[in-house]
């Protein structure tokens, strides 16, 4: 049984791939809108997606870690204890901040 992968990018810009299987089975046409790519363009788009996900997490998680230092801060200027200060915010970094 004959089988091949289809590598596209659909209109609305997402990656797909089909597996056709089959004897004799002729390729099937792609999508309206569809754009063909081979299987090296099809994995480097993938990998900058995958990139610019992580890019966008890390980010997230900076951002979130920046916010927990900024209340851990916040709240030790009104002289809550440290150990209380770091609890409430979720501020965990390894160094001591007063």
């Amino acid at each position: 049984m004959a089988e091949a992968t289809l590598y596209y990018r659909t209109a609305g810009g997402a990656l797909a791939s089909r597996v056709v299987t089959g004897e004799g089975v002729e390729t099937p046409a792609l999508p309206d809108g569809a754009t063909p790519l081979t299987e090296a363009e099809h994995a480097a788009a993938l990998a900058d997606v995958q990139a610019q996900r992580q890019e966008y997490a890390d980010g997230l998680v900076a951002a979130a870690e920046a916010a927990q230092q900024e209340d851990y801060q916040a709240l030790r200027s009104l002289n809550v204890p440290e150990d209380t200060a770091r609890r409430l915010s979720g501020y965990s970094s390894g160094q001591e901040e007063t």
